[in-house]
């Protein structure tokens, strides 16, 4: 191996910010590199709170026997003060057989450490959340790029709205579609691998309850849990359905805007209510409380089984809805 592959190792990497997905593909990246230049590099892994400075100076210290080390310290905003202290110090006259790889969250917690290696000369590998929009479409890109595949703007936007904004989600999903495709990746692709089921809620699966589309519902249902939406909220969508058809259908007849104030509801929501509330009787409603509240104690109470507890419910107050219409 060439001293250009050496010397592109950087003695030491800071890697800096609470993405975990990003940071752990840093540590994998680096270890991989120091790999390709030495395959019996030592690597070793430490938490750096349990650490003390007699046990670093021993494994930085030159090695009796050579050969490349890698020390993962991870939790560096943990480190006692003795420790940056001498970690640093350390960081300004590094070892170039030995890498260094600091994991910190990059928050006010241990600051000092993060600035300090920074400042001594670190490469700092950026592992922070992503904020906005933008970022998330350019991992996902990228994400694509990296497995030999091409992905446009709008497919990216596409798979977000599909999948959500997790990037462990978001990153199998990438995986996935490379895997299931020839690799070039537009916004039909997308759509097609997802039936255009995307940004499913609580209140769509609601929504297609209480009209009694029950293939509708269960299918959302099951595509919310499939992608992650927390059952608690999805039975509390259902409950709020029922009791919100329920309220207005009770207030008798009039505008969504007359009913607004007296209701303390909005005007949207007044509207859809009486759109869904046809087709309805006061006791199929009552029915359908009943069965969401059900819902709701199975789910909240532990239940071994909440996706069955879901559906069981979307069945119920649909049969509610058929039942108290004949």
């Amino acid at each position: 191996m060439g001293d250009v592959t050496v010397a592109s190792l950087p003695p030491i990497l800071l890697v800096l910010g609470d993405e975990e997905l990003l940071a752990t593909r840093a540590v994998t990246e680096a270890i991989a590199k120091a790999r390709s230049v030495d395959p019996d590099v030592d690597v070793r892994e430490y938490q750096a709170g349990a650490l003390t400075v007699g046990e670093i100076a021993e494994m930085l210290s030159p090695s009796l026997f050579g050969g490349r080390r890698v020390l993962v310290l991870r939790a560096g905003q943990d480190a006692r003060k003795d420790l940056v202290t001498a970690l640093v110090a350390y960081a300004k006259n590094p070892d170039p057989d030995v890498q260094l790889v600091v994991l910190h969250l990059g928050g006010a917690k241990g600051k000092a450490f993060a600035d300090g290696l920074r400042s001594a000369g670190a490469t700092v590998v950026p592992a922070a959340k992503l904020k906005g929009h933008r970022e998330r479409v350019a991992f996902v890109r990228d994400e694509i790029r990296r497995g030999g595949g091409k992905c446009t703007e709008d497919a990216a936007e596409g798979l977000i709205a599909a999948v959500g904004t997790d990037l462990r989600e978001l990153a199998a999903a990438c995986s996935q579609l490379i895997a299931d495709t020839d690799g070039r990746i537009g916004a039909d692709t997308v759509a097609r691998y997802y039936r255009g089921r995307v940004e499913v809620t609580g209140f769509t699966v609601a929504d297609a309850t209480m009209v009694g589309d029950v293939p509708g519902a269960l299918e959302a249902l099951r595509w919310a849990l499939h992608v992650g939406v927390d059952p608690v909220p999805i039975a509390d969508a259902l409950a709020d359905g029922v009791r919100t058809v329920a309220r207005v259908a009770s207030a008798g007849r009039g505008s969504p805007y007359q009913l607004a104030s007296s209701l303390g509801m909005p005007a949207w929501k007044i509207e859809r209510a009486q759109r869904q509330a046809r087709g309805w009787t006061p006791e199929g409603l009552v029915e359908a409380m009943r069965a969401a509240a059900e819902c709701n104690a199975a789910v909240k109470g532990g239940a071994d089984d909440r996706a069955y507890a879901l559906e069981r419910a979307v069945f119920s107050v649909a049969a509610a809805r058929q039942g108290g219409a004949r």
